[in-house]
């Protein structure tokens, strides 16, 4: 999504000096690949962190790449204890148009936040229809 807006990635985020290895640990079994891996820091005024009710959450972390330059009309909506952007969003999108690096899919149903982030989404689909 940040690339189609002109942004571009760090393609092995990994190996940039600075950032933590966001990868999942192959050789463990997918339940704890899958873990809560770090914080995100909510952006204030964000869709994110008004529907944490908080300034910050724990996520899964599975992506090897990163956005490296935000998009033209992109927001921040939260980022790594490393900087790294995890969130963000499309700033004059008439509903919901929002991207995350986790994996907030992943046992939705016994964690609050993935399941307000699925209403939001449905809401809006719902709205669209």
């Amino acid at each position: 999504m940040n690339v189609a807006f002109g942004g571009s990635l760090w393609q092995k985020l990994h190996d940039v000096p600075g950032h933590l290895d966001h990868r999942e640990d192959l050789k463990l079994p997918v339940d704890q690949q899958y873990e809560l891996a770090h914080e995100v820091l909510l952006e204030q005024g964000g869709q994110l962190r008004r529907l944490a009710g908080t300034d910050r959450i724990r996520v899964n972390s599975l992506h090897g790449q990163g956005v490296r330059d935000l998009g033209k009309g992109l927001a921040v909506e939260a980022r790594a204890p490393d900087g790294v952007i995890e969130a963000f969003r499309v700033e004059q999108a008439a509903r919901f148009a929002l991207a995350v690096q986790w994996h907030p899919e992943w046992r939705v149903a016994a964690n609050p936040f993935s399941r307000a982030l699925f209403a939001e989404f449905g809401a809006a689909c719902r709205a669209r229809r």
